[in-house]
């Protein structure tokens, strides 16, 4: 038996050896979870987007680079390695990606894609210190090279779990290729670092896709190095290597693809638009609990059973602070995630390049006041059920409002917007200055931040406003009260950049003097265009009316185009002129569509609609109207100019704390068994 007078000092030191390895256990394993983000992340999140910059080397066959870059629309991958801050991956997969962006680049005559980067393409389960995948964006139709960055980290801000992100130069084979932002591809490293297991599933929403598919950019098996295939109603999955079935027939999401987020039936097909892309895998068991899902959202009951309510507020008050119309705001109805866990649904955001006016805004008073109880464009609150349902809960709307509050009082009160700008600006703009691929000049460039610091300002103005009740908040309202709104008139929304590119700069090779010819290539030579035209050669000549075709847009600019003037009911007001001039249309193209548009209505083959291939921009008879820690500053250390890419959502800041604290804790712990220990020692 042991002795009485030792029981203490035994008990003392088993005690002090319980509690560290519990401490231990708890932060090595990152068991401690708030709000959804783990405390322990996984090393990617600090060795490839901690730095301020990143850099990646790409290193290719020359000749395999030049004809992926040939036939870019294909977005067929290549083996390459890659070095990303000092950490060399071999034999990874890299392809372009994109929709309107690619086509847009393939038509320039520039070589300025994006890029997917897909560590385990050729390698099973490779991976650059735990990352999967990451996409590097190439900044089209964005002046300020800071568009998405700063509706990332306003989404951080307001609580989303968003991917990591970090603006990045490339080069390829040594050569300078540009200044590219870097985003963390959701995928099972994502929700892995996020959530703490795989469990969930991930749809990319995409509506439409310029290849002739539903769905968009393609979403590829990364566990088995294949193509996600599109199932059918039964769950079997389709061949091809892209995922996609329907050709044309529903672009737009208006009512058919399940982009909307419409409830119509229960058959997995009516719903191409998420389910064919699927990250990874999907059985139509998953597929009915999202359909399930939006069943409730319909009939707007049991919200917080089937869906992350309180998250999914988040997410729209920062989407809707941002103004992305190339989104589920507007007749697109696509580029945002849904990830479903358990029967709960919940919105990511993606693809942000367009955002703060960059695409169908009209003028910038529209980008301005853009209406914060009826955030939508172009069509009607009913035909966003996600918005309505959860608008029309008094509850729901008022967390919502201080959201938007929270984000006003966070990221732009007492010049926080602008400092933060600025703070960005003094990092990147040497290598926008240099960079050699560039849609801009660099004087653009300087004119498009100060544009954009104006607008954040005026933007988070009109907001504020909105909440205390002095601007209209819905667009009925503010149709009816027009005097109340904030005055925009000092602000371009062309000088931030827009769909098109902007006036034919494509990313050419710049001058000596750092100006961008028009139309410009990477050999070195020169195509000087008018202004808002492509290369000779370069446009589809398509099937249209009168011999009209070599003269027309791309078929996708084709498709925007149309929506916006069935939206306008087929008037080209001077605001529909802007919002086509933004598409990156020209004063002829625009005059030729309104001429289509005026013979197809009732025409012969017309029928009421534009005869391409389909119900393109919508269906017959639709009763839609068509109108890691961060610093509190969001990001950006003002003082040092530093950069702080994301290291997971606002969360995290809570649980490195709680982390420190659990640390204190235990070394008193261990500091007091110790004093305990010594006195035994003493006493006996």
């Amino acid at each position: 038996m042991i002795e009485s007078k030792r029981i203490s000092l035994i008990v003392a030191v088993v005690m002090s050896f319980a509690l560290l390895f519990c401490g231990l256990a708890t932060v090595l394993s990152g068991s401690g979870e708030e709000d959804g983000t783990l405390s322990a992340q996984p090393d990617y999140v600090t060795k490839i987007f901690g730095e301020d910059i990143i850099t990646i080397d790409i290193i290719a066959d020359e000749s395999a680079w030049q004809s992926m870059l040939d036939n870019a629309a294909s977005e067929e991958f290549i083996m390459a390695d890659v070095v990303i801050n000092g950490e060399k991956v071999q034999n990874i997969g890299i392809r372009p990606k994109g929709n309107s962006s690619l086509t847009q680049v393939a038509q320039s005559g520039s070589d300025r894609y994006s890029f997917r980067l897909q560590f385990d393409e050729y390698i099973k389960n490779q991976n650059c210190f735990g990352l999967e995948s990451m996409v590097v964006n190439n900044m089209m139709g964005d002046y300020t090279y800071m568009k998405e960055y700063v509706s990332y980290e306003l989404m951080r801000e307001a609580g989303v779990d968003v991917p990591c992100f970090g603006f990045a130069s490339i080069t390829v084979n040594g050569e300078a290729w540009g200044l590219y932002l870097a985003v963390e591809l959701y995928n099972d490293s994502y929700e892995q670092r996020v959530v703490g297991d795989t469990s969930g599933m991930l749809y990319n929403v995409k509506s439409m896709d310029m290849g002739g598919n539903m769905g968009g950019e393609r979403t590829d098996n990364i566990a088995d190095s294949q193509s996600a295939q599109a199932p059918d109603s039964t769950g079997v999955e389709s061949s091809g290597s892209r995922a996609g079935r329907g050709g044309m027939e529903n672009i737009g999401g208006r009512g058919g693809n399940g982009g909307t987020l419409q409830y119509t039936d229960d058959a997995s097909s009516s719903y191409s638009a998420i389910f064919n892309n699927v990250v990874g895998k999907g059985a139509e068991d998953d597929y009915q609990r999202v359909i399930a899902a939006l069943k409730a959202l319909s009939e707007g009951r049991n919200l917080e059973q089937y869906f992350d309510v309180d998250r999914i507020l988040r997410y729209l008050a920062a989407h809707t602070v941002v103004v992305n119309l190339d989104s589920y705001s507007s007749s697109m109805a696509q580029n945002y995630y849904l990830y479903e866990k358990d029967g709960k649904v919940t919105v990511l955001p993606w693809d942000y390049n367009l955002a703060w006016g960059g695409f169908q805004s009209g003028t910038a008073s529209s980008v301005v006041n853009f209406p914060i109880d009826t955030p939508i464009s172009g069509v009607e609150m009913s035909a966003r059920p996600l918005l309505e349902k959860l608008f029309a809960n008094e509850e729901y709307l008022s967390r919502y409002h201080s959201y938007l509050q929270q984000l006003l009082d966070s990221y732009f009160v007492n010049g926080q917007f602008e400092s933060n700008i600025r703070a960005i600006d003094a990092v990147i703009s040497e290598f926008v200055k240099n960079d050699p691929t560039a849609f801009c000049t660099y004087e653009q460039y300087q004119s498009a931040v100060e544009a954009f610091v104006t607008l954040g300002n005026l933007r988070a103005q009109s907001i504020a406003g909105q909440l205390d009740g002095t601007v209209p908040a819905t667009t009925a309202e503010q149709s009816a009260n027009p005097d109340l709104l904030i005055a925009a008139d000092s602000v371009s929304l062309s000088t931030l950049g827009s769909m098109g590119g902007g006036g034919g700069q494509m990313g050419g090779d710049r001058t000596p003097g750092g100006q961008n010819e028009q139309g410009g290539n990477r050999d070195g030579t020169q195509q000087t265009l008018p202004e808002g035209e492509m290369p000779q050669g370069e446009q589809p000549q398509g099937n249209f009316p009168g011999g009209m075709g070599e003269n027309m847009p791309d078929r996708e600019l084709m498709q925007q185009a149309m929506r916006i003037l069935e939206d306008a009911g087929g008037t080209i007001t001077d605001a529909v002129k802007e919002q086509l001039l933004a598409l990156g249309l020209t004063e002829e193209q625009i005059s030729m569509l309104a001429n289509m548009r005026g013979g197809m209505d009732g025409g012969p083959g017309g029928q009421g609609g534009f005869g391409m291939g389909g119900n393109a921009g919508g269906q017959s008879g639709s009763s839609q109207s068509g109108a890691a820690p961060e610093d509190e500053s969001g990001g950006t250390q003002a003082a040092g100019g530093n950069i702080s890419p994301v290291l997971g959502n606002t969360a995290a800041n809570t649980s490195v704390l709680n982390t420190v604290v659990l640390a204190a804790v235990l070394l008193l712990l261990l500091i007091a068994a110790t004093v305990l220990v010594a006195r035994h020692r003493n006493r006996y």
